[in-house]
This record gives structure tokens, C-alpha cells and sequence, in this order.
């Protein structure tokens, strides 16, 4: 069985394993939420670095062969450093912008993303791939991390919190909306709601559990047919986290 290591700085990264169990159902899943020191989206990237570094150590210690950066704003930062630093394979988040620009009909597309990930370079280079083909508006998801880790999904505040974000994004004429942070994913009905059935949302997370069955059988790294379930008391999950576990555990409990 593959031990598969996945972190992100709460409970968003849980919408990527929601994928990545369709993909690799023999897998065991050793999940790691720093919701301790979440939201990551305002803080220095060396600070995510050494976060990233200290998570990674106690994955390994765990048994992970390897590790999925569930998080973008993680992904930007510290993926790099990461690959530099551990003899492991590492897989991390990229806003779907590709897709969303060869998808789109209007020429616009708008990303939804945190400010720490609109400003790393590795969404900045694949936003210069194809902005003198499409027009790429973006905004901050203003609260919606702190929707999740309270575990608001849904209601009036949810509605308000999220068009207050979405609507410049609509206005501007985007047909496309791209989720860029890994926990928008589980705002994504409160969203299309707002957006429309003309309007189509990406979610990337089936694409980064796609790239890490190739990861995988590039690596050798073969899982094993038995699959245990997915709850808090499987041994084929593990939660930890390094803050309150208790919406970590409800909402992987949805999964």
C-alpha cells in the first residue's frame, strides 16, 4: 500500500484528497493540516518554507513516500525548496489557467486565488503563457479560508462573504472561474449558484491526482489492492493537524 503524505494549511487540502482517494482507492493517506497557522495567503514565504520543511519532516517520519502540496499558496512558495531539501517526490497546486483559457468563450477568465498566490512566480509565469490570448482578471477570495476552517459552507454570510469576491469577476465578463486556492473547492455550490449555469467553475484537483498516479508509477511506487476506508478511525487516514482538529475530522468525515 502507498503512504501518500498530504498537507495544507488547514482543512482545504481534504477537497485534493477527496480526488485523489478516486484515484488511488488502496491508498494510505497521512494527512497533515496546519490550521495553527492558518490562513498562509498574508504570510512571508519564508515563513511558509520553514512551516513546509517541519511538516514534511514528521510526514516522512511517518512513512510517506510521497507528498502532495495540497495548498497553492504552499505550492509557490516552497515546492522548490522542498525538492532541493528531500530525496522524496513532491506534487504541489498550479491555478488551472491552461484549461480555463483554451475553455474560455468570452476571452476572459478570472481567478479566484489568495494574495500570496497571485504573487508567486510560479502562477506568474503560467499567467504570461497566456494573457496576450485571454484577458485574466483576479481577486482575492476574501474570507473564504475562514469560511472553511469554521466550517461555513453554506447561508446568507456564506453567500455574501463569497459575491463580494466573485461579482467583480463576473462583471468583468469572465466565463471561466478558476478556484485557486484548495479550499474554494468546498464553496464551489455557493459559487456556481452565484455565477450561473453559463459561467463554469475549475476545480484543479482531479488533474493533481492524475499527476500523482504518473508520480507514482514513475517512482515504482505501487499501492496495493485492499482499501480500508475513509474516516477518522481508518487506518488508511491519518488527520493530524497542528491547531483544533474538530472541523478537520467533520469535514473529512463528508468526504
Amino acid at each position: 500500500m502507498a503512504t501518500i503524505g498530504i498537507f495544507d494549511s488547514g482543512a482545504g487540502g481534504l477537497s485534493v484528497l477527496k480526488e485523489i482517494r478516486k484515484a488511488l482507492p488502496s491508498g494510505h493517506f497521512i494527512y497533515y493540516a496546519d490550521n495553527a497557522h492558518c490562513p498562509y495567503g498574508e504570510k512571508s514565504a519564508e515563513y511558509i518554507r520553514e512551516r513546509a520543511r517541519t511538516i514534511t519532516r514528521l510526514l516522512l517520519e511517518r512513512g510517506a513516500q510521497a507528498i502532495v502540496v495540497a495548498c497553492n499558496t504552499a505550492t509557490g512558495a516552497a515546492i522548490a525548496d522542498l525538492r532541493a531539501s528531500f530525496d522524496v517526490p513532491f506534487i504541489g497546486m498550479e491555478p488551472a489557467v491552461k484549461p480555463a483559457a483554451l475553455g474560455t468563450r468570452s476571452g476572459v477568465i478570472g481567478v479566484l486565488a489568495t494574495a500570496g498566490t497571485l504573487k508567486a512566480s510560479k502562477y506568474l509565469n503560467t499567467k504570461g503563457q497566456y494573457q496576450d490570448d485571454v484577458r485574466i482578471e483576479e481577486h482575492v477570495g476574501e474570507g473564504f479560508v475562514q469560511l472553511v476552517e469554521r466550517g461555513e459552507l453554506d447561508g446568507p454570510e456564506v453567500e455574501r462573504v463569497v459575491r463580494a469576491s466573485l461579482q467583480p469577476l463576473l462583471d468583468a465578463g469572465a466565463d471561466t472561474i478558476v478556484l485557486g486556492c484548495t479550499h474554494y473547492p468546498f464553496l464551489q455550490p455557493v459559487i456556481e449558484r452565484i455565477a450561473g449555469p453559463d459561467v463554469r467553475v475549475i476545480d484543479p484537483a482531479p488533474a493533481v491526482a492524475k499527476q500523482l498516479v504518473k508520480v507514482l508509477q514513475d517512482h515504482k511506487i505501487l499501492p496495493s489492492s485492499s482499501f480500508a476506508g475513509l474516516t477518522g478511525e481508518s487506518p488508511a487516514l491519518e488527520l493530524l493537524s497542528s491547531g483544533d482538529p474538530t472541523t478537520l475530522r467533520r469535514l473529512a468525515a463528508c468526504l
